[in-house]
């Protein structure tokens, strides 16, 4: 069984053809191939048979896997693993099981009797681990640019798609505001920015963009550029994130649109009305935007 090829290629192109977002497309790829080292070590089945094949992984194997969730080490810090973790874990194997049944390969039963296992939440950052986001970023093209990143997804609370869309021109410093120009269903907004995300966005622009310009002869609107003074798109967005997301030590399955359920948690703990959320998130009606009262009771 050639578990990479299943786990990098086929099933990672089901989920973004499916439309999965892209963190949960990272982060679901790397719970499953985890599991596979896991199996690899595993001892042979009550039959005496290693397990090799797909068919073989029944639902005792996913509660042995899932009890031995609930015993490891942290691996980045001292305890256990949060529920939260091995919560995403179960779910990424049930995508797996999903995306084997669908295209006919195997069919792996999951039945862990949980309720906190049968329903995939919101993930939302604290204000700690924000901060150490921030401080995850180094001082060099890269750091800054990534200061930039957290600034206009969590600073500003924009969605994926409107991030990177962003061209500089967009980024009005002196009014203190950025102009959505490709929001969801077309609709136009203007998002303020604090005087802290003013000055991040402001040295990455002047400062780090500047430098990436100076690698080639163009000048491409963007405003987030690759160093091959490209567009950066989703998943070069979301490595850089994920490489914060590990020199931070955070745990929780975190991507871009987490920063934007955080920033708007925050706020609304921070006694901002619901309305004055909706529209910073540039909502269609406040029924989208009170998930996050519920949310920021939970936080």
């Amino acid at each position: 069984m050639d578990v990479q090829v299943i786990i990098q290629n086929d099933f990672e192109k089901w989920m973004n053809a499916i439309g999965y977002a892209e963190s949960t497309v990272y982060a679901s790829v790397n719970y499953v191939r985890d599991f596979f080292v896991w199996l690899e070590n595993l001892p042979a089945d009550r039959h005496g048979t290693p397990i090799k094949e797909l068919n073989q992984i029944n639902n005792q194997v996913i509660k042995t896997y899932y009890e031995y969730l609930q015993q490891r080490a942290n691996k980045k810090q001292s305890g256990s693993l949060s529920n939260n973790y091995i919560i995403s874990n179960i779910n990424a194997l049930k995508r797996f099981s999903k995306y084997l049944q669908v295209t006919g390969k195997a069919s792996i039963e999951i039945d862990i009797p949980l309720q906190t296992i049968t329903t995939e939440t919101k993930t939302v950052l604290t204000r700690e681990e924000v901060k150490a986001l921030y401080k995850a970023c180094e001082n060099d093209i890269l750091g800054i640019r990534d200061r930039a990143i957290l600034s206009v997804y969590y600073g500003c609370g924009l969605r994926r798609s409107e991030g990177i869309a962003l061209n500089v021109s967009d980024i009005l410093l002196k009014e203190k505001r950025i102009y959505v120009r490709k929001g969801k269903n077309y609709r136009e907004r203007y998002v303020p920015m604090t005087e802290i995300v003013k000055e991040d966005l402001e040295n990455y622009i002047y400062v780090a963009r500047g430098k990436i310009l100076s690698f080639k002869n163009i000048k491409p609107e963007a405003l987030f550029l690759s160093m091959r003074v490209q567009r950066m798109h989703g998943n070069s967005l979301i490595l850089r994130l994920q490489h914060l997301v590990s020199k931070a030590r955070i745990e929780k399955e975190t991507g871009l649109h987490t920063l934007r359920h955080s920033i708007a948690t925050h706020l609304l703990q921070s006694g901002m009305t619901l309305e004055e959320v909706s529209q910073f998130l540039g909502h269609a009606s406040l029924e989208s935007t009170q998930i996050y009262t519920h949310l920021s009771h939970e936080c």
